[in-house]
């Protein structure tokens, strides 16, 4: 049985994180995973595959040895047709391969992040009260990618981007009994949020990082770099208020993580099949947008 975070194990999970070096670790992993030499990047994803069940049969390589590091194989791409984009107009698509965490009201401006325990908006978006207020009252999904996903992420929607800002934090993990055990871990971890105008108005796409997570890319910007300051930063946006079709990738996770989306009041409703436990693929809709 899979313990939770009331029974003795779990309590022992969660608190040994507070006692981890989780930054450390995560350098750590951060220098394994993109280690070029063949037979320890080979080690290292042959172990992977031993504890993992990945379908390499829908990655544009399927020979694990192919990759250049592990990082590589982690992020790997996608075949063509690998999956189907619900293209309608009123399609919100699932922006990831994960399980659906939370999904649901925004009320006011918390989020439900377990049982018993929310967190705000406007702290998730790094304290900033102004960006967070459009989304009172409307719809969040919180979506977990799991070691063995596809880690790549991709909108949800069209949009135009218009801030991105990088938020420092802790790295703890993200799985359903940390999540149950350490209050505001979603506004506590390192995460990147984006926000994009659309025909549905503005609309947030939060990349939470986790432990291992010491590294999140970003399409147009690469990876983004961790220079020890505890503010919030914002960071370049390329192209001038770059324009997103649904489905173009958004940005890359190494290790599994979480993706938050918000939307606004009476911009979308959930599917009915979007509940906690249930599992989504990437281009699949899980709601329909209210234009």
């Amino acid at each position: 049985m899979t313990p939770d975070s009331r029974s003795l194990s779990g309590r022992l999970f969660v608190g040994a994180q507070h006692l981890l070096p989780q930054h450390l670790l995560s350098r750590g992993m951060h220098a394994l995973a993109r280690s070029r030499w063949s037979p320890l990047k080979n080690l290292f994803i042959r172990s992977f595959l031993r504890f993992y069940a990945v379908n390499l049969a829908e990655a544009e390589h399927s020979d694990p040895t192919a990759y250049e590091s592990f990082n590589a194989f982690f992020t790997r791409a996608l075949k063509p047709g690998a999956r189907v984009i619900d293209r309608a107009a009123e399609a919100l698509v699932s922006p990831v391969d994960a399980v659906v965490s939370q999904a649901g009201r925004i009320e006011r401006d918390m989020l439900l992040q377990a049982k018993g325990i929310h967190y705000a908006a406007a702290a998730l978006l790094g304290g900033d009260a102004a960006r967070a207020r459009p989304f009172e009252g409307g719809r969040f999904a919180t979506l977990y990618l799991a070691p063995y996903d596809y880690h790549r992420i991709h909108m949800p929607l069209a949009g135009t981007l218009t801030s991105v800002t990088f938020i420092p934090g802790d790295l703890f993990s993200v799985n359903a009994v940390t999540a149950a055990g350490v209050p505001g871990l979603f506004a506590r971890n390192e995460r990147i949020a984006c926000l994009f105008d659309t025909a549905v108005g503005p609309v947030a796409i939060v990349l939470v990082g986790a432990l291992f997570v010491g590294s999140m890319s970003l399409a147009w910007l690469g990876e983004v770099e961790v220079d020890g300051s505890k503010a919030p930063r914002e960071l370049p946006l390329g192209e001038a208020l770059p324009a997103f079709d649904k489905a173009a990738e958004l940005g890359r996770f190494n290790m599994g993580s979480t993706v938050i989306v918000m939307l606004p009041p009476d911009a979308v409703e959930w599917s009915s099949g979007l509940t906690p436990g249930s599992a989504v693929r990437l281009g699949e809709r899980i709601g329909t947008l209210r234009r």
